[in-house]
């Protein structure tokens, strides 16, 4: 009689600390995946940022590939938790039948997530190196397949569809799409990468304060352009 194959991780042993160690390798690997790319960085390299021997990265995940691919599935879920809430604030306006100062507002509490995920968050810097190098095809296909179809298309679906009820269009409309690309580019000058908008500013980083003056910023310059694109109909 053959013998149930053994899990790769007990859930009552295993290596110490079992989820926190798993979680620690995934950070680390984000990190330097992000900083080196996926040949650059080695699991020998990953363990040690981690703060684990190497047979830990091979008993979580078997290989650099699994390592590459729980980051990346990590990073999606993550942010997708994140703007979970909005989008169901939203849908709800959207059900409802919201007057134009809800749908506004329903957009810009999406905006203000956005913003503070590329601004404010401590880890943004190395999810955006991440998900920038497999982007731009560098890197195993993983984290662009899994942010597109776990938020890009659904985020950008209901944007559209609070954009044309905002307006008075359909979420198919051209101007409509444009103006959604507009919007999102606001935030975008400040993903890929900051350097040199950091530049214009003559800053040399984005802190706590300088952060929260631009999410101001944007989020008053997108409720102005909203409120106009309503009433011009």
């Amino acid at each position: 009689m053959s013998q149930p194959r053994r899990p790769r991780r007990s859930p009552a042993g295993g290596y110490a600390r079992g989820d926190e160690t798993r979680q620690r390798i995934i950070d680390a690997a984000i990190k330097l995946f992000g900083e080196h790319g996926f040949a650059g960085a080695s699991t020998r390299d990953i363990a040690a940022e981690a703060g684990v021997n190497a047979p830990a990265l091979q008993y979580y995940f078997e290989n650099k590939d699994g390592v590459y691919h729980a980051c990346a599935e990590f990073i999606a879920d993550e942010i997708r938790a994140r703007f979970e809430p909005s989008m169901q604030r939203a849908l709800a306006v959207l059900k409802r039948q919201g007057d134009t100062s809800a749908l506004i507002d329903a957009f810009l509490e999406i905006h203000a997530v956005t913003l503070d995920l590329v601004l404010t968050d401590s880890k943004a810097a190395h999810r955006r190196l991440f998900v920038t190098r497999d982007m731009v095809g560098e890197e195993p296909s993983g984290a662009s397949k899994l942010l597109k179809q776990r938020l890009k298309q659904p985020l950008n679906k209901l944007r559209l569809a609070l954009l044309a009820r905002i307006t008075g269009t359909t979420s198919r409309d051209q101007l409509t799409r444009i103006r959604l690309l507009t919007l999102k580019g606001q935030i975008l000058l400040f993903f890929y990468p900051p350097g040199a908008c950091l530049d214009e500013l003559g800053w040399k980083e984005i802190d706590a304060a300088k952060g929260a003056l631009l999410k101001a910023t944007v989020i008053e310059q997108t409720r102005t352009l909203l409120e106009s694109w309503q009433a011009a109909g």
